[in-house]
C-alpha cells in the first residue's frame, strides 16, 4: 500500500462527515441517549482496535507511539462517554 494522496478517500471521509452532521442534526432529542449509548459502543471497538495496534510485535517506534494516543484518546472518550449519559 502506498502512502500517496488519494483524492477518492477525502471525497469518502468529506460525504460521511457531511451526511452524519446531517442525521445527527435531524435526531429528536429523546433519541440522543439511546444514540450515545452506541457512540459509547463505538468508543469500545475502537478501544481494543488501539490495543491491538499497539501490542503488535514489529510495530515500530511511530507506531507504538500513534497506538498509545489512540489507546489514550479513546479510553477518555469512553470514559466520558459513559459520566456523561
Amino acid at each position: 500500500m502506498s502512502n500517496s494522496f488519494n483524492p477518492d478517500l477525502l471525497a469518502v471521509f468529506v460525504l460521511a462527515a457531511f451526511l452524519g452532521f446531517q442525521l445527527i442534526k435531524r435526531v429528536s432529542t429523546l433519541l440522543h441517549s439511546p444514540l450515545m449509548s452506541l457512540t459509547n459502543a463505538i468508543a469500545a471497538v475502537s478501544v481494543v482496535g488501539a490495543i491491538l495496534i499497539l501490542g503488535q510485535a514489529h510495530a515500530g517506534p511511530l507506531a507504538k507511539v500513534l497506538g498509545f494516543v489512540a489507546v489514550t484518546a479513546a479510553t477518555v472518550n469512553l470514559v466520558s462517554g459513559f459520566l456523561i449519559t
